[in-house]
């Protein structure tokens, strides 16, 4: 049976791009107010910055390439002694394709941060407003 995985791994590895050597990807913690969010928006006005959520956890990520990623056939140059996070990554995780993600949510920059922020907020206040307006005419 290892020897099957080791053969899937290997096909897997010859077609990798090194995606996951492409940004560096951090918890942080999940918003409640508007100001948290608002905080986010501003992570999203800086270039190379994405906020995502995946399991109901999330994330800023920033895109930047590990200066040890090969760029001629996306293999690390320090594999024998690369980082603890890089060691404890696991075949099976492997984003072959950043279309394989499947995102609870997905923010590239601050105008789709406050689209969100608008929805989450304000439309609940636009509906009651016009609750209140139809009740007071009566």
């Amino acid at each position: 049976m290892k020897k099957k995985n080791a053969k899937k791994q290997k096909i897997q590895c010859s077609k990798c791009a090194g995606l996951c050597c492409r940004y560096v990807a951090l918890p942080i913690e999940t918003p409640k107010t508007r100001g948290d969010y608002d905080d986010i928006r501003w992570f999203l006005t800086h270039k190379h910055v994405t906020v995502f959520v995946e399991n109901r956890s999330w994330y800023f990520s920033v895109d930047n390439t590990c200066r040890h990623l090969s760029s001629k056939d996306h293999r690390c140059k320090i594999y024998e002694t690369r980082p603890r996070i890089c060691r404890g990554y696991k075949n099976v995780d492997c984003e072959l394709s950043k279309d394989a993600y499947d995102y609870d949510l997905y923010f590239t920059n601050d105008r789709q941060m406050e689209e969100y922020m608008k929805v989450k907020f304000d439309n609940n206040k636009i509906d009651r407003l016009a609750k209140v307006r139809k009740y007071k005419k009566k």
